[in-house]
């Protein structure tokens, strides 16, 4: 779950082809449609380390589709639209929007694909990826958070999520393998467990780094024979992969 990042602009709100319209009746309409633009136009800005000119508008949608104020405490719900991450108890956090919509572009996941989600958390990024009509697993090592997001994602109609509570270092073997896999915590090495469980042809998208301080933003993949490369794509600032292996 994502601590912090650089990548903070202001902008206007702007609705634009692939995001939904919401009525007159929702209150948080505006603020999610300025979320959008601002996710848009950070990407535009960070275009040179995401090596495109902008997110997919199939990422946008989701992200203009899900109710992220379904997700944060109800404290904080009048930030919920802010492009940074907040705080969901038990010294954890729901990213910042930007990083959710540029780890979930890099996957590059098709509807049907399958995914593991190693940090829970609320549930938010597991919501963005099923609006995608992906398959995911997510587990979370909190009981309280991950029973809380298994509630969560059921009411508000995420079937294609299914959540686990335990030690995502370890991966969900019995799903594997996996087209794509997204890491929500720092972790200071490539789980191995998390390597093996991507199918080929997969790509893996994980905070690499200090858990206390610098961290690049990864993608690993794996191609048609196996073979695994890396490459690194922002600087970011994520809690840490916490468990019998962590910190």
């Amino acid at each position: 779950m994502m601590k912090y990042c650089l990548c903070l602009f202001l902008a206007a709100p702007l609705l634009f082809p692939g995001v939904a319209a919401w009525g007159d009746d929702d209150p948080y309409a505006d603020a999610r449609r300025t979320m959008v633009e601002t996710v848009r136009r950070d990407a535009q800005a960070t275009s040179r380390e995401l090596r495109q000119e902008t997110l997919g508008a199939g990422i946008l949608a989701a992200l203009g589709a899900v109710p992220r104020h379904e997700f944060v405490p109800m404290e904080y719900r009048a930030a919920a639209y802010h492009n940074r991450p907040l705080p969901i108890g038990y010294g954890q956090t729901i990213s910042q929007p930007y990083v959710v919509a540029v780890m979930t572009d890099l996957l590059g996941l098709k509807p049907g694909d399958r995914a593991l989600e190693v940090g829970t958390g609320s549930g938010y990024q597991a919501a963005i990826l099923a609006q995608l009509k992906v398959r995911v697993y997510t587990i979370e090592i909190i009981p309280a958070l991950g029973e809380a997001a298994r509630e969560r994602l059921r009411r508000l109609g995420y079937g294609g999520v299914e959540v686990r509570v335990g030690d995502g270092y370890y991966g969900w073997r019995e799903a594997a393998p996996f087209d794509g896999i997204v890491v929500t915590a720092a972790a200071n090495h490539i789980p191995p467990p998390l390597i093996e469980q991507l199918k080929n042809g997969g790509r893996m998208v994980i905070p690499v780094g200090n858990p206390f301080g610098a961290q690049q933003l990864v993608v690993v993949k794996k191609d048609s024979a196996g073979r695994v490369s890396t490459q690194k794509i922002l600087p970011v600032r994520f809690v840490p992969l916490t468990g019998r292996h962590g910190p």
